[in-house]
């Protein structure tokens, strides 16, 4: 549904999208991550036909953005990070004006699908200049869906929701994601972990990463390792004794108070399940496991390694 090849973009002599490729396939929630300043939200201007494109393609539903721009806007929506809205009108009235600014034959119906949706039922009659800044956005959120498009382009689609309205948000963005082509930009790495089907992540205006959250979690240093915290032993003791694991490379200690001891086991390379080997050789020495949990990575330290020079260099 969403195809971009060689995209690129020149800002001067700058070229800020050096020659990206992906696609986003109907069923697929797509997360888009970068640095500040990595060519995130310059591709996603140009994949909304926001920018021009200076070198590449993009087709949104068999249609390119640039040769047919009506129609593959007709099967996008698109929620904007900073959510643009007319100030001095209802919400309802906006979702009204916008309706008919698509076409749509069944405005009230759609307008009030979207409300729902959005759960903007106790706002709707609201000016929008008294909203806050998470009801604003999911007025903002409410425009994009209001056609049911097969394609959706969302900035930020969870900035300024509390808790609870992210939590929403997050759910009905997997629901959505079962039969559309989602594309989401966030620097919210747990909302990659909450909706996200694949991961894309841009430095310098490339594509350095393409690949499934789990599989870009391998990456991290923590992959695999094992916490275990145990009462009244010391870290000297449960060190000695994990070290006599063969799959053991190393253990840290993590905190020791209270009586009670966290400790981190490193598992050496071709080891595929630390865990049940450490749990077999405490439970032969008679202690009592308080804690054992073993880590699928972190998203946040892959993000870190890829796209700063600190975390390259390691």
């Amino acid at each position: 549904m969403i195809e971009a090849k060689n995209l690129s973009k020149w800002y001067g002599a700058k070229r800020a999208v050096n020659d990206i490729t992906f696609s986003v396939e109907k069923g697929e929630v797509l997360g888009f991550l970068g640095p500040n300043g990595a060519g995130k939200s310059t591709t996603m201007r140009m994949i909304t036909g926001y920018l021009r494109i200076d070198g590449g393609s993009i087709s949104i539903g068999g249609h390119d953005i640039e040769e047919n721009p009506l129609a593959a806007k007709a099967v996008m929506g698109y929620l904007p990070e900073n959510a643009p809205l007319y100030d001095d009108m209802t919400v309802s009235g906006f979702l009204h004006y916008m309706a008919k600014l698509r076409g749509l034959p069944d405005r009230h119906g759609k307008v009030g699908e979207a409300i729902e949706t959005c759960f903007l039922e106790k706002v709707a009659g609201q000016p929008i200049h008294t909203l806050s800044k998470g009801y604003r956005h999911r007025t903002c959120f409410a425009q994009s869906i209001l056609h049911d498009p097969d394609v959706l382009v969302m900035d930020e689609p969870t900035d300024g929701l509390d808790p609870n309205q992210k939590y929403e948000v997050r759910n009905l963005i997997k629901r959505m994601g079962e039969r559309k082509a989602i594309i989401i930009s966030t620097h919210i790495l747990e909302e990659v972990d909450a909706v996200c089907s694949r991961v894309i992540i841009v430095n310098n205006g490339e594509l350095v990463a393409n690949e499934l959250p789990a599989d870009l979690k391998q990456r991290s240093p923590l992959h695999g390792t094992v916490t275990i915290a145990i009462a009244g032993k010391g870290f000297a003791e449960i060190s000695d004794r994990l070290n006599d694991v063969s799959e053991v490379s190393k253990v840290l200690c993590m905190s020791e108070e209270n009586g009670l001891c966290r400790v981190r086991a490193f598992p050496t390379a071709d080891t595929s399940d630390l865990s049940a080997k450490l749990q077999d050789a405490i439970s032969r020495s008679g202690w009592k496991i308080s804690e054992l949990h073993t880590e699928e990575g972190r998203l946040d330290d892959v993000f870190r390694s890829i796209t700063t020079s600190e975390g390259q260099a390691k």
